[in-house]
């Protein structure tokens, strides 16, 4: 499917660094991580974890590290992990020495809470040995003590002030394997303080609202927050920050990506909320898809309308769409072209199999 122009978006530019094996920022996709809310010292738990967030699409996944057991119990995951392992540290900087010398390829380190400079230049010296690059993570939450006293609040300002100030100190040590992020629970703060740190640094930036509560209402402030920020082309690699199992962050993080046409891994689905015109259960069948679905990692794009209103337009413009018709009787589109009419109780069987069908395709054609 073509793009047009109004639905480009230009990309920030931005500094292009190392995170193991992928890298963040430049030109490259915006990546997408989530956390691990096992503890650390269960290897186990967090190993499974972890493949549970790769399956469902993550490119990072970071895990927190708040004592040296947890730190010595990174050099197992680290060893299990398909993705590249940051290492979240707050209060005690020797965390991040041993993270960095446990495997982790990035180190997450709060400046507000990590302490004075010369423990900040250790872990930069740890970094540079192991190879590890540095995420600056101001939250409004956590400010150094100064900063607040001189802005009186958490305000945009105050944190790219923060972000600047250990940026300089970071580079001051001739490091610069560094993404930053400004964070906080408002959506407003957030984007304002994004906005200004995009103008005053090259340095690719980790989007996130940070706290954002449980399911619903946290994937309605990351979407709001993120998106704005993505159509502005900022941000280079994102976390959705859910009261809720990790491994839907990474699925809304995708969604947000995809609906923006910044991320296309996976069947997009287009339905309607159905109403008393269907001629099948629509939200059952899409529920359904996407369980039987799952598995696709190809971009494929499938429609399921209930009816003939805007059925016929909405499959004109995917590769495999169903349209509602009356008595059991509903049109299968192939790419935008009707193809032949099938019962209700025959769509998934179908839609299943000629997606599979269109995924091997395109596989064999690489």
């Amino acid at each position: 499917m073509s793009l047009r122009p109004y639905r480009d978006i230009i990309k920030r530019r931005s500094k292009e660094i190392n995170v193991g094996k992928v890298k963040v920022g430049g030109s490259n996709p915006i990546s997408v991580q989530s956390m691990t809310n096992t503890l650390t010292t269960d290897t186990i738990s967090t190993i499974k974890q972890i493949e549970e967030l790769v399956n469902e699409g993550a490119d990072l996944v970071r895990v927190s590290c708040p004592d040296e057991e947890s730190t010595k119990s990174l050099k197992e995951i680290c060893k299990y992990s398909d993705v590249p392992i940051i290492a979240d540290i707050h209060f005690h900087y020797k965390r991040a020495l041993e993270a960095a010398d446990n495997g982790a390829k990035c180190l997450r380190i709060n400046p507000g809470n990590i302490g004075d400079d010369s423990k900040l230049k250790e872990i930069i010296k740890s970094a540079k040995y192991n190879n590890c690059s540095i995420r600056v993570g101001v939250n409004a939450g956590s400010l150094e003590r100064d900063i607040l006293e001189k802005y009186k609040e958490p305000c945009p300002e105050a944190l790219v002030d923060s972000a600047l100030r250990n940026i300089k100190l970071i580079e001051d040590n001739n490091f610069d394997q560094i993404k930053v992020s400004v964070k906080s629970s408002d959506v407003f703060l957030s984007v304002a303080a994004y906005r200004q740190l995009s103008k005053k640094t090259v340095y690719p930036l980790h989007l996130g609202i940070t706290e954002s509560g449980s399911f619903v209402p946290g994937s309605v402030k990351s979407s709001i927050g993120l998106g704005v920020l993505l159509l502005e082309g900022i941000g280079d690699t994102l976390r959705v920050s859910l009261s809720d199992d990790p491994v839907k962050e990474i699925k809304i993080g995708n969604e947000i990506l995809k609906s923006l046409n910044l991320r296309s891994r996976g069947v997009k689905i287009i339905s309607c909320p159905s109403c008393a015109r269907q001629g099948f259960d629509v939200i059952k069948t899409v529920k359904t898809l996407e369980e039987k679905l799952a598995h696709i990692k190809t971009p494929i794009t499938l429609s399921i309308i209930g009816c003939v209103v805007n059925g016929p337009g909405e499959a004109s413009q995917t590769e495999i769409g169903i349209t509602g018709g009356g008595k059991d009787s509903n049109m299968l589109y192939l790419n935008g072209i009707q193809s032949k009419k099938i019962k209700n109780d025959e769509i998934i069987s179908k839609v299943v199999s000629l997606v599979e069908k269109k995924e091997a395709e395109i596989l064999n054609k690489k």
